[in-house]
């Protein structure tokens, strides 16, 4: 028999009953001529997104849509659907009931249902999402893509047959052709739970955070970072000793969250990245929007160029979120130049260790690892220039990060305020040693940089042009010329600009709205923020500086200081830290090439956290002892 004939990418494949289309996803087989742009692989119809061309979410989404009107939620991966519970009516806007149906169930899958794969062996990390185009009592058949890339038999309507089986209790069973995958079951639109998985319904107790104050230690080993590590030992000079925090009579505290709490943390995460990703490229496809993210339009070339190159070669950042009973609320993206790794993947493990606490319960404890195995993957071993300013908690920062990169065997130098850099003769950037700057990890923020572009004086910096460095032999390098030369590749990306940027939170609530993990916000304040109160943050912030918090009579109720006074604003519904003890305490999330790597918590008298805002041990802890000690 004729081995059937891969299909290049975006080649039709067959359809799907409603006549929808399917695609070949033989990514390594697609044009650059007809894909030049990361955004290229975006597919909408009538506007709505529907996914990664041609990924199985993909198809599954369009699917629903065009047959259905309904679509289901952004997931991270494709099992994670299985644990959705409802579909948007894209005509009403209205939620419709969906229900989950463990392979072996009674309820048996119908045309139309979507089948769902765990992770692991063929579908490794994903998962798998195919549509069940027939059933019968020995088989079904299935649509699907991303899988293989062969045209479906003429005429067919399905990609693959699966065998099929009912026992003596009339359940249906279904096996999988790839004999390291699992099927997880099917996913049916219906307002009967009869036999369906059960709702996960979570106590809210569990999204609760607690705090508690260990004893003094009566050891006489005070001593308990590794002054030779040149990170720890940079550390310790920054709080002025072996000090977890900069109150000495807080040196025993430390916070708990259950573990619900860090699964529930962890799925936010992976969905969030997701979401602001979406948001990025809708962003930087509409001019209108892009306007009020205030930059220079120069730059807006290489941001895009930027953002269709690199899209995957996102390193880290970091996510802060209010969680409470109410459960949780994401208030930013920290994706340029996030801080707090050193504390949260490696100082939080030593102040166990010191407290004989059980390591296994350090919230960050996998930070590290899974840092180096991202640098390990996105990058070759070319020398990597570590950029940072002259200040503690940078120089900290920056030589944590320069651990993580000797570990993943990358050769990296650090440099202080552009110390020992200049032009040579071909207009590259050297360094001291004359080796040529090629690849950059920074601790400055990208705005710095355009800022820079922002005072020359006889700069156009709305020019439609894209920005290039000129150099001057002699003429001392300034940020910009580092971070904007073309032959210098930067993480964090150029395009991290956009989803760090505040005016990302009204776009996304535009694009999802009421979504359960985001806060009201918008450009103009409205009745819904003048009755819930709200935030007024600068488009453009670091460290807490410049927000103002209004409660629901309209007053002030918290005002912070700094240089971003002259930024344009964003209004964002006022959802406080939850106070535990005396402390306002926010938990951040880590990623590691955009999935969740670990979390950390920091803490302060005041309601909004800032620089000066101390960073606490976390652990995570079984819900039933957390459960236990919260009653």
């Amino acid at each position: 028999m004729k081995k059937p004939e891969q299909q290049s990418f975006g080649h039709l494949l067959g359809f799907a009953p409603g006549s929808v289309a399917a695609y070949s996803s033989d990514y390594p087989s697609a044009s650059k001529e007809d894909y030049p742009k990361r955004s290229d692989f975006r597919n909408y119809v009538d506007g709505i997104y529907m996914g990664y061309k041609w990924q199985c979410v993909e198809f599954a989404r369009r699917w629903m849509y065009l047959n259905k009107g309904y679509i289901f939620d952004d997931v991270a991966m494709a099992f994670d659907i299985f644990n959705l519970r409802s579909v948007r009516d894209i005509k009403t806007n209205t939620r419709l009931p969906l229900h989950a149906f463990r392979n072996g169930n009674r309820r048996h899958p119908e045309v139309g249902s979507l089948l769902i794969w765990n992770e692991g062996g063929e579908f490794e990390v994903t998962g798998h999402v195919a549509v069940i185009t027939e059933v019968s009592s020995n088989h079904i058949r299935i649509g699907e893509q991303n899988t293989t890339h062969y045209l479906w038999q003429e005429g067919s309507g399905y990609s693959r047959q699966l065998h099929a089986r009912i026992d003596d209790d009339n359940e249906y069973w279904i096996s999988c052709s790839y004999g390291d995958a699992e099927i997880l079951g099917w996913m049916i639109q219906t307002g009967d739970d009869t036999y369906a998985e059960p709702t996960h319904s979570i106590d809210p107790h569990l999204f609760s955070i607690k705090t508690f104050n260990l004893p003094e230690q009566s050891s006489v080993h005070k001593s308990w970072l590794n002054i030779a590590n040149a990170d720890e030992s940079a550390f310790v000079d920054a709080m002025g000793g072996h000090s977890l925090t900069h109150n000495k009579q807080e040196q025993g505290r430390y916070f708990t969250i259950s573990e619900e709490a860090e699964q529930q943390l962890e799925h936010a995460t992976n969905e969030l990245h997701n979401l602001f990703m979406h948001a990025t490229d809708y962003v930087l496809a509409n001019d209108d929007l892009l306007k009020k993210f205030n930059l220079p339009a120069s730059i807006l070339p290489k941001i895009r160029t930027s953002w269709d190159n690199r899209l995957n070669e996102l390193i880290t950042s970091r996510f802060d979120f209010a969680m409470t009973e109410q459960g949780i609320k994401v208030y930013e993206y920290n994706c340029d130049s996030a801080s707090c790794y050193l504390e949260a993947g490696k100082i939080q493990g030593k102040w166990f260790d010191h407290q004989n606490i059980d390591p296994a319960t350090n919230a960050g404890k996998e930070l590290f690892t899974r840092l180096v195995k991202t640098w390990a993957k996105n990058h070759t071993n070319d020398l990597i220039h570590i950029l940072r300013d002259d200040d503690p908690e940078e120089k900290y920062h920056a030589l944590f990060m320069q651990s993580v990169l000797e570990s993943a065997g990358i050769r990296s130098k650090l440099i202080v305020r552009l110390d020992g850099l200049s032009w040579n003769e071909q207009g590259d950037i050297i360094d001291k040693d004359n080796e040529p700057l090629k690849w950059v990890w920074k601790t400055w923020a990208w705005e710095t940089a355009l800022d820079q572009l922002r005072s020359e004086e006889n700069y156009d910096i709305n020019s439609n042009n894209a920005y290039e460095p000129d150099w001057q032999s002699g003429r001392a390098i300034r940020l910009a010329d580092v971070l904007l030369r073309e032959n210098i590749m930067v993480y964090e990306p150029l395009w991290s600009l956009i989803p760090s940027n505040k005016a990302i939170l009204p776009v996304l609530w535009q694009l999802f709205p009421n979504h359960p993990l985001l806060l009201n916000s918008a450009f103009e304040i409205n009745s819904d923020l003048r009755r819930s109160g709200y935030v007024i943050k600068p488009i453009v912030g670091r460290c807490g500086a410049n927000i103002s918090l209004i409660d629901k009579q309209d007053r002030v109720i918290e005002q912070t200081a700094g240089d971003f006074d002259t930024q344009q604003c964003i209004y964002q519904q006022l959802y406080a830290l939850p106070k535990i003890d005396s402390y306002y305490t926010q938990i951040s999330t880590f990623t590691a090439a955009g999935l969740y790597a670990g979390t950390g918590v920091r803490a302060d008298s005041s309601m909004v956290i800032n620089k000066d805002s101390d960073c606490f041990p976390l652990r995570i802890i079984d819900n039933e002892r957390f459960i236990s000690i919260s009653k």
